[in-house]
């Protein structure tokens, strides 16, 4: 399991979201509802790493709004290898902003980060489905594309890290 940056959405985009887990479900096909004891929550990753020290996180965006209440308009639907399903924001240039300024700053504290979350190499995205069976993908993107498009705002963010419990709040 893997630590992130999460920004969370507003109730309506949450909501919606959760109905299409619900509807791909009802395809066969595993959605993120099903992880976690149900406990999931759409979102869109800003940074990640195989563990975070919270305290030097929390340390390294002192002063930084990492729930910056961006506009994001999800446009598209996308696959990466693996099976791996997702709904796709508009990357406007406040969101890559806001997404580079995070990273500086655990740059500059020396946190390490997955190489593809980096700016430059980052690809926005909140994941529906971890291992969608390739005879059930055409379906699935079916599903998504009928719910597009969807506005969002973020609304909040947390350093997360599910495999240890560790949900922390950020500002």
């Amino acid at each position: 399991m893997v630590a992130a940056l999460e920004l969370y959405l507003d109730t309506d985009a949450t909501r919606r979201i959760r109905v299409l887990w619900d509807a791909l479900e009802s395809e066969g096909v595993q959605s993120m509802r099903s992880l976690l004891e149900q406990r999931h929550r759409p979102h869109v990753s800003l940074a990640v790493a195989p563990r975070f020290d919270p305290e030097r996180v929390a340390a390294a965006l002192r002063g930084t709004v990492v729930a910056a209440p961006l506009r994001l308009s999800f446009q598209h639907a996308g696959q990466f290898v693996g099976r791996v399903l997702w709904l796709g924001p508009t990357p406007t240039a406040e969101l890559l902003a806001h997404h580079a300024r995070v990273h500086g700053r655990l740059a500059e504290a020396g946190i390490g980060l997955v190489e593809h979350y980096q700016p430059g190499r980052w690809v926005p995205h909140c994941t529906l489905s971890m291992r969608v069976p390739n005879a059930l993908m055409a379906a699935a993107v079916r599903r998504c594309l009928e719910m597009l498009p969807l506005e969002a705002t973020v609304v909040g963010a947390a350093l997360t890290d599910h495999a240890r419990g560790l949900s922390l709040p950020l500002p």
